[in-house]
């Protein structure tokens, strides 16, 4: 959640001069300086984050004068992928450049627009904040500028400058940064690990360095560094701005035009499956679609429902009809406000399915095949404008709007967990309903099954 941070009040630390802080992070907004960890101390304090314009920020004051600054020339904008950043201080070393050393997926930020390093042999801020004063993860001190997005495996190592390779390596294969899920490092006083398992907000090292919420509600989900689920995609917002939340799962659609939004993460084969709850309307009249769609290549950004330019698929909800690139036909039942829509593709035989609270609709199967029983026939993936498929919803309707709630495999809809998880053989995922076998969650451990 948006409101929510952590704190603790930190001791006397091993080693003023060093110390290295880890996390991994992942955006949901832009536009909007988000803290990323904070630590005071009186007229001593230090604070990471990312600034409403983008770059990476490190500032910290001592004794009320400014100690150091740091402005990255690099922007960071991806509101689907996790990052890694790392912060590895040492004062002592004898070249200003390398007192103050960060590093993104394993890489040295080395070009800055702005660079104000900590003389040699003094107490850096970060690591000095003890006493009566809070260090916090997720916002200021006082709970303002709260990150707006995901964190896991939050380390902070008091006493030894580390390299990124104590927390992450590089796939050999694909040349992926991937995180390390148990680095070894000495702790110091203040060191600790959090965030590793889920939720836990209990030191998971030896140190018992625990925290406390701060505010805000603290949610497990099941994204994560090592398996990113597909969101919907805030920069693919189409005719009319919606409004998004909850991770960009939550989309609410403009009331002044037809609105439509896909996600983040496209589909060239295989079998996949999520759920979206229709959550709220301005009016019972409104058409809410479900479905999938490519995108067109000469920048029309017409609405889900209408597009005669690209390959689209939807269920409506007034009527139960499915939508096939501009051809109405008879379906299913009609949804409403609380109903949760089960969307099944099977891009190796070119159908989707639908279902209505757990029941396929028109009869379907999503496990028969190239017979594709109460399927809808779509374009084969290699016919498409562009090669692949996203999820898509939207409403079709000037003067309303629509909230869809979107389950990617997160486990749930909004802020609410699912009821009672349904049974899922892929084990990728947590759903509502039973996941046809063969089907998985559309996350990047669910494209490479």
């Amino acid at each position: 959640m948006a409101n929510t941070y952590l704190k603790r009040t930190n001791g006397s630390p091993t080693n003023a001069y060093k110390g290295t802080f880890s996390a991994w992070v992942k955006r949901s907004a832009l536009g909007s300086g988000r803290i990323v960890m904070n630590f005071l101390d009186g007229n001593n304090y230090s604070y990471l984050r990312i600034h409403p314009s983008d770059f990476l920020q490190l500032y910290a004051v001592s004794s009320g004068s400014e100690y150091c600054h740091l402005k990255s020339n690099a922007l960071f904008r991806d509101i689907n992928g996790w990052s890694h950043i790392v912060v590895a201080i040492d004062t002592t070393l004898g070249t200003t450049a390398d007192r103050i050393k960060v590093y993104v997926n394993g890489q040295q930020i080395t070009s800055w627009l702005e660079y104000t390093g900590a003389s040699q042999n003094s107490n850096h801020p970060l690591l000095i904040a003890s006493g009566t004063n809070y260090h916090t993860i997720g916002s200021a001190e006082n709970g303002t500028d709260c990150w707006n997005g995901l964190m896991s495996h939050v380390h902070f190592c008091d006493g030894t400058a580390l390299a990124p390779t104590v927390f992450g390596s590089t796939d050999s294969t694909t040349g992926e940064w991937k995180i390390i899920t148990s680095p070894s490092f000495t702790l110091g006083n203040n060191g600790y690990t959090i965030l590793k398992d889920g939720n836990t907000i209990t030191d998971q090292s030896s140190n018992s360095n625990d925290f406390t919420l701060g505010g805000g509600t603290l949610t497990k989900t099941e994204d994560c560094p090592s398996n990113v689920f597909c969101t919907m995609n805030l920069l693919d917002n189409n005719i009319a701005s919606s409004s998004f939340s909850n991770g960009n799962t939550t989309v609410q659609t403009n009331t002044s035009y037809y609105t439509w939004n896909t996600g983040t993460l496209g589909m060239t084969s295989g079998k996949f499956y999520w759920e979206v709850k229709y959550a709220a309307n301005s009016n019972s009249s409104i058409y809410n679609l479900i479905g999938i769609a490519d995108r067109p290549t000469d920048g029309n950004t017409d609405v889900l429902g209408r597009q005669t330019d690209c390959n689209n698929y939807g269920y409506y909800s007034d009527n139960g009809q499915s939508y096939a690139n501009n051809t109405l036909a008879s379906y299913g039942n009609a949804y409403g406000v609380g109903d949760i829509i089960g969307v099944a593709v099977d891009l190796d035989n070119s159908k989707i399915y639908w279902s209505k609270n757990g029941t396929w609709q028109n009869s379907g199967v999503p496990t028969s095949g190239s017979t594709g029983t109460g399927a809808v026939s779509i374009v084969a993936v290699s016919s498409t404008l562009n090669g692949y498929y996203l999820p898509a919803s939207g409403d079709y309707g000037s003067t309303q709007n629509c909230t869809n709630q979107h389950n990617f495999g997160n486990g749930f809809f909004g802020t609410t967990a699912v009821s009672s998880a349904g049974a899922n053989a892929s084990n990728n995922g947590i759903f509502e309903y039973d996941v046809p076998a063969g089907y998985t969650a559309l996350s990047t451990k669910g494209l490479n099954l």
